[in-house]
């Protein structure tokens, strides 16, 4: 599966915003956008964000920064969009609940990981049951009443037993619920539009998708 292994915080300097991949960091000083807010490479300084940008570019960026904050690739985030395409509803709105849907995404709404980089990379190590059953696809799409639960033998690890009596300030969103106690997690609703608290106009996607 293709992964993006260069410094993720140039991607926040190419949209020209913060997307928050590397969780608390980010809300540090030692945050590289806090250094360095402007593109990366050689003729980054010069401006790029100040040039005027096209319909096009306006779609291709919103398409681009929908795809890294939820770290997916093209080929799979395409298949997203033309699934949204045959859900009744705004295409737009379906594309972005299907993307909220994600196992990896539903952990870290849980607040069981600090960024959606680190929930995918723990669902893939296998921390996570399903419906009481092993489970480490972090693409799968979570269904309303599905349970969500970290491993018995994993809650001895060390990061799950700090993140048990740190979490405490940590909220889930209304279509969630978890017991801090238990490390379990339920989806008791499908997400709406309000739920996705992203900087994102979902329909710049659509129209770069209708070209």
């Amino acid at each position: 599966m293709a992964r993006h292994i260069d410094p993720v915080c140039k991607l926040c300097r190419r949209e020209g915003m913060k997307l928050y991949l590397k969780g608390e960091r980010c809300l540090s000083p030692k945050c590289a956008f806090e250094k360095r807010s402007y593109a990366p490479g050689a003729h980054g300084k010069k401006g790029v964000f100040r040039r005027k940008v096209s319909d096009f570019g306006m779609q291709l960026r919103e398409k681009q920064k929908a795809r890294r904050i939820y770290g997916v690739q093209e080929r799979q985030f395409r298949r997203y969009f033309r699934s949204a395409l045959r859900v009744k509803g705004m295409t737009g709105v379906m594309l972005l609940l299907t993307l909220e849907r994600r196992l990896d995404n539903v952990v870290y709404r849980m607040g069981l990981a600090e960024s959606r980089a680190q929930a995918r990379q723990l669902v893939r190590h296998g921390h996570f049951t399903l419906n009481g059953r092993n489970h480490n696809i972090p693409s799968y799409l979570v269904e309303v009443g599905d349970v969500v639960e970290v491993r018995p033998t994993s809650r001895q690890n060390g990061y799950f037993k700090l993140l048990a009596e740190q979490r405490g300030h940590r909220s889930v969103p209304q279509w969630l619920e978890f017991d801090n106690a238990r490390m379990v997690g339920k989806m008791v609703a499908m997400p709406d539009r309000q739920a996705v608290d992203l900087p994102l106009n979902e329909q710049l996607i659509v129209e770069y998708y209708s070209r």
